[in-house]
């Protein structure tokens, strides 16, 4: 069984905030075939309760640092093969703490392939080169005339010759990369140029037709924003340094030279001659290497940002709250296609449907609402979930008027995200859910469900289609696509899975199984009837007793002969849960009814094979509440009379809304008008926010206030502080540090702050294709 090296144990430790030997034990457990969720939950004592988001990271990072161990053994083994291994050399590799570092101590080994500087040597220059750095004080053309040849015709050549070889020399120092690599992190430039005619087509990114700012200080949207416009062939991005410095020899210049004993003034012609070859090495050699690093770098952290961003915003979506096991009618709005209408049991089985036409060109009003509260009545729906799609208001309006005129119980009407489900309704996975039904009435089905149950149902749709991620398609998409599995994995397992109910998506994201043994389950299912005990899973095909030991504790029976089965206790702790609830002196069914004797227990009391404190905390934790749902009560944002349209905002409005996406300047919320506002960071709350998580989330109701309004650019600004900002105005970001930066008045007119016009354009258009 592999196993971290001291190394990399020590270096993810310091990196989660762990021990060397938490991280050695989770190490273990992972290689051993444990997964996240199940190690998170049920192995606290060995890993020392690390959690799932450490885990994740380390689990990220492993995978990194295996790498550069087996690159570092993979340089110590050229070296070694050159004959060129020194103590002091080994010592160096040995240290290297990235692969970027590694690398630079390697660059004079590593095995070329013929460039000018070899061409050179062999034209018999070498020696030259050697001279003008040993001797200052010759003449380098002079020197030159006496390695004049068949293949160097004149002092020119050989001099050209000569410089090749001792910019290589520069180029291959470790010491001088990493100090122009550290000086161009603490004072580079990214800067943005527009490309000459292309301004009316790029318009959109007019923010970077002159653009400049600190390479080290730009976030990770603007990063992203400005890479799209280059590629689009807007502007061009380039990344500058020492571009204001006015002296004649250029600080990076001056590293070069004092690398190579080069005196810039006071010296002689081979200080001069020197001087002129390291700014070539610099323009030829070193820059365009760096610069191409510096943009990879930050690419990578642009796109770790994103992702930590689109994550976030997913996990709360997923972990919304569910509406419950009701009767569900979804309405998929639309105009002249008609509004989709789906009838949903508790299960979220189809049972009835219809397209009715209550707009133009039929506005068949009457005929619709007929057919609506027919529907409601026939199948005793108690909610009713609509798309915010296109005419989603107008949709709402005819179902609230539907709601109102029935007698007795009324359902409660919700205006749900439709993101996705388009996608969902096309796929191979709906289909064979729901075959020979029409395709669009698969997209109200899946409207319907998201209400009932948001995580059962997002799972289905592939989470880059959920649309909470900010240029989520100018990301790396397999790191991408391994940071969403992720957070959906780590979702569905911490919500719990109804063994006899889940579907075989949902089943797929239990940890230890996936797609295979999810089918399997299902098939199983399907052929005997309802799994009476978690123990039952064993005669499923091809799930062993590994599988089992991971999946288990995630998934519930209902009603069934082992009471435990319906809680997260996992099968392997049963006679410690049995232990305390004899402690108690009642059965386990009882004690889950009543749990308060539980409370006066000492955990300590149950510490043994194999389980301790940790452990017996979280069983009696469960006892107490037996298969709690982490997920918060459902509520839903109330939209406000008369306000369907953005012309019927003004300024000082109170409304209710639903946070729709959570971006690093701040949060996007449906306020029922067709259009999200933004409320951007300043206006979040009234004290200083860094970031919009802090207060805000995915999927939230929230009540804001709208600023202005910009019908033109269909740009709204709202803002969640007590007092509200006269329209145009600085937002403040009451608590910020002088060095925080501030947005600019732009941002108070609902506009972002520059640089984050264009990702607000592109959420918007988002959000209206959407619809």
């Amino acid at each position: 069984m592999s196993t971290a090296s001291p190394t990399i144990e020590t270096t993810i430790a310091r990196e989660i905030g762990a021990t060397p030997r938490q991280v050695a034990a989770a190490v273990e457990l992972l290689d051993g075939g444990a997964t996240v969720p199940f190690v998170a939950r049920y192995r606290k004592e060995a890993t020392g309760g690390l959690d799932d988001t450490q885990l994740r990271t380390l689990e990220a990072r492993l995978g990194a640092l295996r790498d550069l161990e087996a690159r570092r053994l993979a340089v110590l083994r050229s070296v070694r093969e050159q004959d060129k291994l020194t103590p002091e050399l080994e010592a160096a590799i040995r240290r290297a703490a990235t692969r970027v570092e590694l690398e630079d101590v390697y660059l004079p080994y590593r095995p070329k392939r013929r460039n000018r500087a070899t061409a050179a040597r062999e034209r018999g220059l070498g020696p030259l080169a050697e001279r003008i750095l040993a001797d200052r004080t010759v003449d380098p053309a002079a020197l030159a005339a006496s390695f004049l040849s068949a293949e160097v015709p004149d002092a020119k050549a050989a001099l050209e010759g000569a410089r090749d070889i001792v910019a290589e020399g520069m180029a291959e120092n470790p010491a001088l990369v990493g100090e122009i690599r550290r000086h161009l992190v603490a004072k580079a430039q990214l800067r943005a140029r527009v490309v000459p005619g292309r301004e009316e087509a790029g318009a959109k990114f007019s923010d970077y037709f002159d653009h400049s700012e600190k390479w080290a200080g730009a976030p990770s949207h603007r990063v992203l924003a400005l890479l799209r416009a280059e590629r689009e062939g807007v502007v061009t991005v380039d990344v500058e340094v020492d571009a204001d410095d006015t002296s004649p020899v250029k600080p990076v210049e001056a590293m070069i030279a004092r690398h190579s004993n080069v005196r810039p003034q006071g010296g002689g012609a081979a200080d001069a001659w020197l001087l002129s070859v390291a700014r070539w090495a610099w323009r030829q050699k070193l820059r365009p290497g760096l610069d191409t690093e510096m943009m990879a770098t930050l690419k990578e952290g642009a796109d770790g940002e994103a992702i930590r961003v689109f994550s976030r915003n997913l996990k709360d979506l997923l972990l919304a709250a569910p509406a419950g096991a009701k009767a569900t009618m979804g309405l998929d709005p639309g105009i002249r296609t008609g509004v989709k209408v789906a009838v949903v049991d508790a299960t979220g089985r189809l049972v009835d449907s219809a397209t009715i036409y209550p707009f133009q060109p039929r506005n068949d009003v009457a005929g619709a609402s007929a057919r609506l509260a027919e529907l409601i009545n026939r199948h005793a729906v108690e909610l009713v979930a609509i798309g915010n799609g296109t005419a989603s208001r107008e949709t709402e309006q005819l179902a609230e008027s539907v709601i109102r005129a029935l007698p007795g119980h009324k359902p409660v009407k919700v205006v749900v995200s439709e993101a996705g489900a388009s996608v969902y309704s096309a796929s191979e996975l709906a289909a064979r859910e729901m075959p020979g039904v029409d395709v669009t009435i698969r997209g109200a089905v899946s409207i319907a469900r998201r209400l009932q149950d948001p995580l059962s149902e997002l799972i289905k749709v592939d989470p880059k289609a959920i649309g909470v991620g900010q240029y989520q398609h100018d990301v790396d998409q397999g790191r991408l696509s391994r940071a969403l599995d992720a957070v959906v994995e780590d979702a569905v397992n911490a919500v719990g899975v109804d063994l006899n109910t889940a579907s075989a998506a949902l089943l797929a994201r239990v940890a230890g199984l996936g797609p295979s043994l999810a089918e399997a389950i299902v098939a199983h299912r399907d052929a005997r009837g309802p799994f009476p005990s978690r123990r039952k899973l064993l005669e499923v095909p091809r799930l062993g007793p590994k599988a089992f030991e991971q999946c288990a504790g995630f998934l519930r029976i209902q009603g069934g002969a082992e009471p435990l089965d319906a809680s997260a206790v996992h099968p392997e702790a049963y006679p410690v849960a049995r232990r305390i609830v004899a402690a108690v002196g009642k059965d386990v069914a009882a004690v889950m009814r009543d749990p308060a004797a539980l409370r006066t227990l000492e955990p300590e009391r149950f510490v043994g094979e194999g389980f301790g404190v940790p452990t017996v905390r979280d069983i009696i934790a469960e006892l107490e509440k037996p298969g709690r749902d982490p997920r918060p009560a459902f509520r839903t944002a109330a939209f406000a009379d008369g306000v369907h349209e953005i012309t019927d905002l003004k300024p000082g409005m109170s409304l209710e809304g639903t946070v729709t996406n959570v971006a690093a300047f701040g949060a996007f919320v449906d306020i029922g008008v067709h259009q999200d506002g933004l409320v951007h960071v300043s206006q979040l709350a009234d004290r200083f926010v860094r970031d919009p998580a802090e207060v805000v989330r995915a999927g939230q109701v929230v009540r804001v206030r709208v600023v202005e309004v910009d019908v033109k650019r269909k740009r709204i600004s709202l803002t969640m502080r007590s007092e509200m900002p006269e329209a145009g105005a600085r937002p403040a970001n009451r608590g910020s540090s002088p060095d925080t930066p501030r947005p600019t008045a732009a941002a108070g007119r609902g506009e972002p702050s520059r640089g984050e016009g264009a990702l607000a354009a592109a959420l918007a258009a988002a959000a209206r294709k959407r619809r």
